[in-house]
């Protein structure tokens, strides 16, 4: 982005006011920030009310998961493209964003700031862009990916079918990650990634389908 052109319009959605500053003053020079969200809710309204041409999209919010409200921004805001800025590097997460969620940009909070300005600068031009820190992670799965004409299922990942499997026992979000020692955020994730991917629409919908296929321990 040169100082010529015209400011890239953005949509800034992460849930701590602090970093949203950080983010602010980074982008500021290349950028004209219009809009801030604090929830994934409110990013998908500020979307679509404001229209940006890129959306920084934290994972971890409360209320509705990241990634699904990267998938109703993707599908309700179509010109807008979605740059995940993340903690999570955890293969489930890049993946889903990536494959299913319609992002087209993927950033780890570890990487460089440059990485953010990269990653905008592509999506603009209508590329795609993975920080070089989580690039082996999407060449690892495409090595891995069924022959042409192999039948598959759901996609579920370890880490979702162990979720569901404690889900199926009637365990709560809570009692999940006391259970897999990761964090309630991180199991909402999970819950919102495995509705969307089973069609499911309830606990209770999560709880039949597991009973059904006769989830077993992971080990």
């Amino acid at each position: 982005m040169s100082n010529n052109s015209a400011k890239v319009r953005v949509l800034i959605a992460d849930d701590h006011r602090i970093f949203r500053e950080a983010l602010r003053l980074l982008l500021q020079p290349d950028c004209e920030i219009i809009a801030e969200a604090e929830s994934g809710e409110a990013a998908i309204q500020l979307a679509a009310q404001f229209h940006p041409q890129v959306v920084i999209l934290d994972l971890g919010m409360p209320g509705l998961g990241g990634l699904a409200a990267a998938h109703r921004i993707a599908r309700e805001s179509p010109t807008s493209k979605v740059v995940v800025l993340s903690q999570y590097d955890d293969e489930e997460y890049v993946l889903e964003a990536l494959s299913e969620a319609g992002v087209a940009g993927y950033v780890l909070k570890t990487d460089e700031s440059s990485e953010l300005l990269a990653a905008v600068r592509a999506v603009i031009l209508g590329r795609r862009y993975v920080s070089p820190s989580i690039a082996p992670i999407v060449l690892g799965r495409l090595r891995r990916q069924p022959a042409r004409g192999e039948k598959s299922g759901p996609q579920l990942t370890r880490r979702e079918r162990e979720v569901l499997r404690f889900i199926g026992d009637g365990a709560t979000t809570k009692e999940v990650a006391q259970r897999l020692a990761i964090s309630p955020k991180t199991v909402q994730v999970h819950r919102e990634n495995l509705k969307r991917k089973l069609d499911l629409r309830s606990t209770a919908a999560m709880v039949r389908y597991a009973i059904k296929h006769k989830l077993i321990r992971i080990d």
